[in-house]
């Protein structure tokens, strides 16, 4: 979002922010034209294309999708959910279904760490809630991403930026909104950005700027590359597999589509 709020971005769009799961439901009650949503709505949702080469997406650890356990792994049999974003709570269904001896019984709750705790065997807490709880004593800690990774070895795509095809005739001509949108990712990513970026949010998420910092440069990838589509191509079949969906879509993206090998 670094042009649309340091840069020229913003002139042209009307901006709210909430979280994935929120962002989908807008663009599925055709209350917003753009949003940023959770890989696994895409499925769900009517009459989207994807932004090319733009994604939330992990090579390995993400750090901001964790299951948090008092028990290890296979011996979980009740699961506390933050419900924040779909595609977190369908990877979880996936890795037990397919990889950790079948499914488990999920809940969804309030992402608070203790409370969900006290009634169930695990806790899985998505974003800024996982962030905080790394350091968690006395538990089992396993990050989604990388158990992904471990067992099909396929990166991992949280979300991209998705696009209503009926709002294009409400699009002011000449407005090219691949570039607008690939240029401001690429504007965030510059070190002397990144340090802006850490330095503000560090007071809000009682996470140090260091912490920070590595979490943007290191753990999330921004770009739909070839191996981030396979692993999103991956994760919608088994999506589809498990019945969590109906079918796996075709992944349709709005303009032409150049697989790069750009890697953080």
């Amino acid at each position: 979002m670094w042009d649309f709020e340091h840069g020229d971005a913003g002139h042209d769009f009307e901006i709210a922010y909430t979280v994935p799961s929120e962002c989908a439901a807008a663009l599925a009650a055709n209350r917003a034209d753009i949003g940023v949503i959770p890989a696994f709505t895409y499925a769900q949702i009517p009459g989207l294309v994807i932004l090319p080469n733009i994604a939330i997406a992990a090579k390995d650890r993400v750090r901001s999708i964790s299951l948090i356990s008092k028990k290890p792994i296979e011996d979980i049999r009740t699961v506390a959910t933050d419900t924040s974003s779909r595609t977190s709570v369908a990877l979880l269904q996936i890795l037990f279904a397919k990889f950790f001896g079948g499914p488990r019984d999920l809940t969804p709750h309030p992402p608070e760490l203790e409370a969900m705790l006290r009634g169930h065997d695990a806790a899985l807490l998505i974003g800024d809630a996982a962030l905080e709880a790394e350091s968690a004593t006395g538990c089992h800690s396993y990050d989604l991403a990388h158990l992904w990774r471990e067992a099909t070895g396929q990166p991992f795509v949280f979300a991209f930026w998705a696009l209503r095809l009926d709002s294009l005739s409400r699009k002011p001509e000449g407005l090219k909104l691949a570039k607008i949108f690939q240029q401001s990712r690429d504007h965030g990513l510059q070190p002397e950005h990144i340090d802006i970026i850490a330095r503000e949010w560090s007071p809000k998420l009682r996470l140090s700027e260091g912490d920070i910092r590595s979490y943007l440069t290191e753990n999330i990838h921004y770009y739909l590359d070839r191996e981030n589509h396979a692993g999103l191509k991956l994760f919608l079949q088994y999506s589809a597999d498990l019945e969590l969906i109906a079918a796996a879509p075709d992944l349709r993206f709005f303009g032409p589509v150049a697989f790069g090998s750009v890697r953080n």
